[in-house]
This record gives structure tokens, sequence and C-alpha cells, in this order.
């Protein structure tokens, strides 16, 4: 299983571990992995864990009789994925399948966990400094205050990253860019996904 990408519940148990060691100094049980993840079977996180080791992500060392924990080749980074919603993918770009591990300043205040990988797909935010193919790092949620730069899915088909308002009963999503588009559409059809906190530009 080595070189295979880890699934979104294995993602889920490895930010934990990485998390929990941060935040309480030490390594996770199987039994408060199990807790914080809302399941019952510490055999299934052991099997979760084992997985993770097959990854070449995790190692495994037994002390007194109990399995200790290691995050293999761990530096100060954090993993983070990437949202999944409509139309955030194009045939040819696997690579964006793949979580990135980014320094942990990136991030500032904001939850590890909470945090989520978005492709700009267009330059209507380009007044903003955020241009087609940039990486918004975006805070998942689903409220905005007026003005913040949000993801959000229009129609149950659409995903967009722009500034949003809302006017009555309807949510304006608009551009920074003059002549560029304002999407108005009632309120019902917006779910917002999350608040823009951040931009990565890939290297060209």
């Amino acid at each position: 299983m080595h070189g295979t990408t880890p699934t979104k519940r294995q993602r889920e148990v490895l930010d934990l571990i990485a998390r929990y060691i941060d935040t309480q100094g030490y390594r996770p049980s199987y039994q408060v992995i199990a807790r914080h993840l809302g399941l019952r079977s510490r055999a299934g996180i052991a099997r979760i864990v084992q997985d993770l080791e097959s990854l070449g992500l995790l190692e495994r060392h037994r002390d007194d009789g109990h399995f200790n924990i290691e995050m293999k080749g761990r530096t100060a980074g954090v993993l983070v994925s990437w949202l999944e919603v409509p139309g955030d993918l194009d045939a040819g770009e696997d690579w964006r399948r793949e979580p990135l591990q980014l320094p942990e300043f990136m991030l500032g205040g904001y939850e590890r966990s909470s945090m989520r990988l978005f492709a700009v797909r267009d330059n209507a935010m380009s007044s903003n400094g955020i241009f087609d193919g940039d990486i918004a790092l975006v805070e998942v949620r689903e409220f905005s205050r007026p003005g913040q730069i949000v993801v959000a899915v229009v129609n149950d088909e659409r995903t967009v990253l722009r500034t949003f308002n809302r006017i009555g009963g309807e949510i304006e999503l608009g551009s920074g860019v003059d002549g560029g588009e304002t999407i108005k559409v009632a309120a019902n059809r917006v779910v917002i996904i999350g608040v823009q906190r951040g931009i990565l530009r890939p290297a060209i």
C-alpha cells in the first residue's frame, strides 16, 4: 500500500494524532482516537492505524505490551485536504486530490481540521490579488459576514469564489473586477462552503 493516497477517514485519524501531539504533548491511545471521532470500536482504529503504517505515514512501537504511535518523518507542517464540491476537480488534475502539507503558521489561529484547499478557476477576484490557478485556503463554515470572500455553491452545480453580501431575500456574490460577473440568486439557491483565509500561488 506504500505510496497510495490515504482515504478521508485515514486523513482524519492522521490529522487527529498530529493535533493531539501538538496540543497535549503526547500520543493519543486508540480509545482516545475513537472517542474523538465518535466511534465505538478501538479495533477499527487499530486497523486504520495499521493501514497508515503501511502507507508510510505512521510508525508503531510496542512498549510494555502496548502500541505507541509515532508520526513518521513528521515536520512542523499540517496536511490540508481539498474541498469536495461540485466542479472543483478537472480531468487530468489528479495532483489536486493529494492533500498539501503546509507550514503551521499559514493556518493562523484557525482550527486545522476546518481548513481546506480550493482551486481558483477564474480572475473574478483579481482586484483582491486572487487569480486563476491560485489555491484558496478556506475555513469550512456555513455562514459569512457581508464583505467576506467565500466559496459558495450556486444552484447545486456551480462553485465560485466571490465576495458575499445579502440583500433582502437574495444573495449577491460579487466580483471585484470592473464589469465582472455579479451573481444574484435567491438565498435558498446558495450554499456557503467556507470563508477564504489565505492564498497559495503554485510556482510557474
